[in-house]
């Protein structure tokens, strides 16, 4: 079968993300990724935006099978990006959603704060860095890592409980 040449700026991602949204069976979800990965020739973009497209089928296919709600879809959102993309990430992560800069109610969602346990994360991690540098970090890092260390919370965030 011939692939069907394709590039970014034919915007192709928005029919394939709606179509995404449609999934409802298993049978449905092999065409979809059947056709995302071998109906067209990618590019750099597209191959991009044609795996995306996969894995949002199958969250939205789960989420109709198992009726999850909103928050339950966040968990799926957070597995998915420390198993995906931050597989190495020991100190934890926070996504923004400025949209809600929109809105004074979610005013707290903006200080400049770290939980507790994250910035033991990072304590423990600078304390790594520092203990296997070899002489390699730049003066700079190394005085970084010993700033953390010495409990120095850095670029004006505060530690305090986030629940």
């Amino acid at each position: 079968m011939d692939k069907q040449p394709i590039t970014e700026k034919m915007h192709l991602e928005k029919e394939w993300f709606e179509e995404a949204k449609s999934v409802k069976s298993i049978e449905e979800l092999s065409r979809f990724v059947d056709k995302m990965l071998n109906s067209y020739e990618h590019d750099y973009g597209t191959a991009c935006q044609a795996i995306a497209a996969c894995s949002v089928a199958c969250s939205w296919l789960g989420a109709h099978v198992e009726g999850i709600t909103g928050f339950q879809a966040g968990f799926v959102m957070w597995d998915y990006i420390r198993n995906w993309t931050k597989t190495g990430n020991e100190c934890g992560l926070r996504l923004v959603d400025y949209d809600d800069f929109l809105y004074p109610q979610y005013e707290d969602k903006y200080d400049k704060v770290i939980s507790e346990l994250s910035w033991k994360a990072i304590q423990k991690k600078a304390r790594e860095l520092l203990d296997k540098d070899d002489g390699h970090a730049c003066p700079e890092v190394r005085q970084h890592w010993e700033s953390i260390v010495n409990g120095v919370v850095p670029f004006g965030y505060k530690v305090k409980d986030l629940i």
